[in-house]
């Protein structure tokens, strides 16, 4: 009896030292990364501005690193080309996502494109937005309401610029934003161009941007999830709420409408409602409308925010846009979007923009399903990966003095934005790429060319470009910290 007891022992001392061999060696094949205080991680090293931290910390540690936020282990990405390995290469691999606490509320991790993992359901909802409302066709056909949704931003700048008030470039082009989303799914406005009644609805996305993008306790231990201490599910709950009920109400009143036979088939609810519930219900058709209204104005007022202020910081750049502006449209008028093709300086103001103040300071964060081999380093199961676009966009590897905006450097440059050119992600790559990418790439440029076109522009109180305030808000999105305020004057 004390032989058998004896070689369980040793049996067991045995297995414990191997396990304990096979963890040192896995650690050792760990992403480098700085020391993991007990409990917390690497938490206290991320403060208010996240990807700033994150991009400092690879300066020391390199463009991989493993660092461990609370329970959860997390790589971070910062270089290009393992940006590509992780976007393109590896893309199956690293396709599911790690979900934000905040973003299960209303259930809306269940539902949405962005959340859902790569399976049947999300191949189908992205089939429903490539064909019925990013697709080449309808993109062409509502080129009449961008027309009339951008007229309406100008002659809403030029009564402002009459009486010499300012603009709030970033509420204006919101407006712009949802009025145009609003008329492609429902042909109504959902706010009136020409007041600020949009306030609160953008109140309302930016918190939920702010929200979904800060930490939140629940993401590093997620044992605390049905506490909520922080109070970010509740919130985002009544924000959700909010938005679902708004898309709810005009769901219920074209329901009503095709019912006694008073609506054609002229936009995208409708075409979903043709479809629906045989390929979508009424629950994901509410929910892709949340996706879609809060990623598309949101997004979309930031780059043209962050757009114009650079301009007005680099008036000489504003002024050598302007000259090819009416050179090749003519003063005054609007720019459509078979005019961007020979706009040669304002594709590389859009891409310089999206450069150095891209949509989104991290791509949308994956998760692994299981330890992966990757560039040599054993990332392990259920980690999460962060592409850190906004560190990509600053590296002085890849750019020449990349703090400075110049979008002469694109001049000679065959990069572009569309997932294929991994030194500028701002829509991501693979087959998570942004689905709206094909919208924003119509709509940033012929917005900010409208603007350019039609007006001067100048600071409000006599600020000068040099004490023009750049700073960020960082939330899921990243937005200027202060509202740009500027004087349009017709030109």
């Amino acid at each position: 009896m004390d032989y058998v007891n004896t070689l369980i022992g040793v049996l067991f001392a045995c297995f414990l030292v191997r396990g304990l061999l096979i963890s040192l060696r896995r650690t050792k094949r760990l992403a480098p990364g700085p020391f993991a205080l007990p409990i917390i991680g690497n938490l206290h090293l991320l403060g208010h501005k996240p990807h700033v931290s994150l991009t400092q910390l690879a300066v020391k540690h390199g463009p991989i690193m493993n660092l461990k936020f609370g329970q959860i282990n997390t790589v971070i990405i910062s270089s290009s080309v393992l940006a590509r390995e992780v976007t393109q290469k590896k893309d199956l691999t690293f396709s599911n996502r790690c979900i934000p606490d905040a973003l299960r509320a209303c259930n809306h991790n269940d539902f949405s494109a962005i959340w859902l993992p790569v399976d049947s359901q999300w191949r189908k909802l992205r089939k429903i937005m490539n064909y019925h409302i990013f697709s080449g066709n309808r993109l062409d056909a509502n080129e009449h309401l961008r027309s009339k949704k951008i007229q309406e931003l100008i002659d809403y700048c030029g009564n402002c610029g009459k009486v010499g008030e300012t603009v709030n470039i970033s509420r204006a082009t919101f407006r712009t934003a949802m009025n145009l989303l609003s008329n492609t799914f429902f042909s109504i406005d959902l706010t009136d161009p020409f007041t600020d009644s949009a306030k609160e609805f953008k109140e309302l996305v930016s918190n939920i941007s702010i929200e979904a993008g800060k930490p939140n306790v629940v993401d590093f231990f997620p044992f605390l999830r049905k506490i909520d201490p922080q109070g970010v599910r509740r919130r985002m709950t009544k924000y959700f709420t909010k938005i679902l009920h708004i898309m709810s109400d005009l769901i219920d009143e074209r329901l009503k409408e095709r019912s006694m036979g008073k609506h054609a088939n002229v936009d995208v609810l409708d075409a979903l409602l043709n479809i629906c519930p045989k390929e979508i219900d009424r629950n994901q058709i509410e929910q892709l409308c949340l996706d879609l209204f809060e990623a598309g104005t949101d997004t979309t007022s930031n780059t043209l925010e962050w757009a114009m202020a650079e301009l007005l910081k680099n008036p000489h750049t504003m002024k050598k846009a302007q000259e090819e502006l009416a050179q090749v449209i003519g003063r005054g008028k609007l720019i459509n979007a078979a005019d961007v093709a020979n706009l040669p300086y304002l594709r590389c103001i859009v891409k310089e923009n999206f450069r150095i103040h891209p949509q989104v300071p991290f791509l949308i964060p994956r998760k692994t399903e299981e330890d992966v081999d990757f560039c040599g380093y054993i990332i392990p199961k259920d980690s999460q990966i962060l592409v850190n676009v906004w560190a990509i966009g600053r590296d002085s590897s890849l750019w020449e003095n990349p703090l400075d905006f110049k979008p002469e450097r694109f001049w000679e440059s065959e990069i572009d934005i569309r997932g294929q050119d991994f030194e500028l992600l701002p829509f991501g790559a693979g087959r998570r790429i942004c689905p709206g990418l094909p919208l924003a790439i119509r709509m940033i440029p012929i917005v900010l060319g409208s603007l350019l076109n039609t007006f001067n522009w100048k600071l409000q109180d006599g600020i000068t470009p040099e004490d023009l305030d750049m700073e960020e808000r960082f939330g899921i999105t990243l937005a200027k910290a202060q509202p740009l305020l500027a004087i349009p004057i017709l030109l």
